[in-house]
């Protein structure tokens, strides 16, 4: 091999590196896989934030919900909660899991920006995040009344986002349970 090509390979090999980190970088986190789509909520028993009773999976089935992990300490959570307010005056049963979370602050909060959640599950050490695979906050679960989990979105949710792809997830979830 001449000279001048090996020169070339070190060069090479930089470029296809920066390019694999470039595709990898570039992956929709909102398309995270989840190991948990299709299947049950896992089960726990967690108190409830604003009346410390207990919250199991089999409490909250019944209705098709939105499971949406958030946390005070939160930026984008702060960004999307305005739109779940909005989304829980439609009469979406949203459920949240405060995670990793003080309830004193978590309690200000709804206080303060308002309550979209017909019920808020304490999840101070994580352990249910960890069981749903959480990777940070916000998260949203889409749950079919059965309390499968048939969609997770990661990131805000926000106006845009809701009509053009995950207002016909939850509309799904809605007719299969009236349909059952």
């Amino acid at each position: 091999m001449p000279a001048r090509i090996r020169l070339f390979i070190p060069l090479a090999a930089f470029i296809g590196l920066f390019t694999l980190l470039l595709r990898g970088l570039s992956l929709d986190p909102q398309e995270l896989p989840s190991a948990l789509v299709d299947k049950p909520l896992p089960k726990f028993e967690l108190l409830s934030l604003l009346d410390a009773e207990p919250v199991t999976e089999r409490s909250l089935l019944g209705v098709p919900m939105l499971l949406n992990v958030w946390a005070t300490w939160c930026i984008s959570c702060r960004v999307e909660h305005p739109y779940l307010q909005q989304l829980s005056d439609q009469g979406i049963k949203i459920v949240g899991v405060n995670y990793k979370d003080e309830d004193r602050a978590a309690k200000k909060w709804l206080k303060d920006f308002g309550n979209p959640y017909r019920s808020n599950i304490v999840d101070k050490r994580g352990t249910l995040g960890l069981d749903l695979g959480v990777y940070g906050a916000p998260e949203t679960y889409f749950v079919d009344a059965d309390g499968i989990i048939r969609y997770r979105h990661v990131g805000v949710i926000d106006d845009r986002l809701w009509t053009n792809r995950l207002k016909a997830v939850y509309e799904s979830l809605s007719k299969s349970a009236t349909e059952a």
